[in-house]
């Protein structure tokens, strides 16, 4: 079993220490997103507020002596792709290389190892900078939330949409729930900007194309949620903060409920969404109804 003292924990340690207050993440062009299938190993860099990075808690050696134990089995190490499952999920920074999002122990295996090369998918997450400039492009002041991974794809309960074909459903895998489409067209017809969020690491350009096969424009996409940030209670709040200027009520759709809130108080109204099946969607718009009704009527 590889050990700290085989070398990896010291170089973790200096990796961190010299990129620690300089790495800042950039954009990745299109073009280097589709290209770049491998990166040299020394260019990836573990992300410092990542468990994986602190010494009380990671890294796990024993989980890297099982991918270094799996990856020897295949012989030749030429072509890495083709152990792995999914290549190492990157992030582009500054000053130089790919800050990694998931893949630390696999990355650490391959080190070990001596592989140079290794594969690598480059994602443009969600920074605070993109959010101020879609909060500045909005043209609402009401909003619909709604989580990708919980509410939008289908999860294999219930109907789902029928799946894109051809070239763009081999791109685009996930299949969304049911009455989703239509129930995003009626939210942007009635005056809603939609904000998608998930915790998994797509690229906004990915989620919003998907979204523009089904005929459907999404105005905030959120990207990476479950990333640690040292700063994210100081981000999260000027975020909050933007939002509750631009936004004097927020619909929260979740499976079972739709939840309104509002800008200037801490007041909230609760729906139940009772229906599970392909009613849903139905359901959800037939509770927005509601509330535009008792608005109008209150005005």
């Amino acid at each position: 079993m590889v050990k700290e003292k085989d070398g990896f924990a010291e170089y973790l340690k200096k990796e961190i220490e010299k990129y620690s207050g300089i790495m800042v993440p950039v954009k990745a062009s299109l073009a280097e997103r589709l290209m770049v299938k491998k990166a040299p190993v020394g260019k990836l860099h573990p992300n410092p507020d990542d468990e994986f990075s602190h010494p009380e808690v990671g890294p796990n050696y024993r989980i890297i002596s099982k991918y270094m134990a799996l990856y020897k089995q295949y012989g030749s190490m030429k072509k890495p792709e083709e152990i792995l499952e999914e290549p190492l999920l990157v992030e582009k920074v500054r000053p130089d290389g790919y800050m990694l999002l998931n893949g630390h122990h696999r990355w650490a295996a391959f080190w070990n190892l001596g592989v140079k090369m290794v594969p690598v998918s480059i994602v443009n997450l969600t920074q605070e900078t993109d959010i101020e400039q879609m909060i500045a492009a909005s043209t609402h002041d009401k909003r619909a939330t709604l989580d990708l991974d919980e509410v939008v794809f289908w999860q294999g309960e219930g109907p789902a949409e029928k799946p894109l074909k051809g070239l763009i459903g081999r791109r685009f895998k996930e299949q969304i729930r049911e009455g989703i489409p239509a129930l995003l067209h009626y939210l942007s017809k009635n005056g809603y900007d939609i904000w998608v969020y998930t915790a998994k690491y797509y690229s906004m350009d990915y989620i919003r194309e998907y979204f523009r096969h089904y005929t459907v424009k999404v105005d905030g996409i959120i990207t990476g949620t479950a990333r640690k940030t040292k700063d994210n209670d100081e981000a999260k709040k000027r975020v909050e903060h933007l939002f509750s200027e631009r936004y004097a009520q927020t619909l929260h759709i979740d499976r079972d409920m739709v939840l309104r809130t509002f800008a200037d108080s801490k007041a909230f109204e609760d729906y139940p969404v009772k229906e599970t099946g392909s009613g849903w969607s139905k359901a959800v718009m037939s509770i927005i109804r509601k509330i535009e009704k008792n608005e109008k009527r209150n005005a």
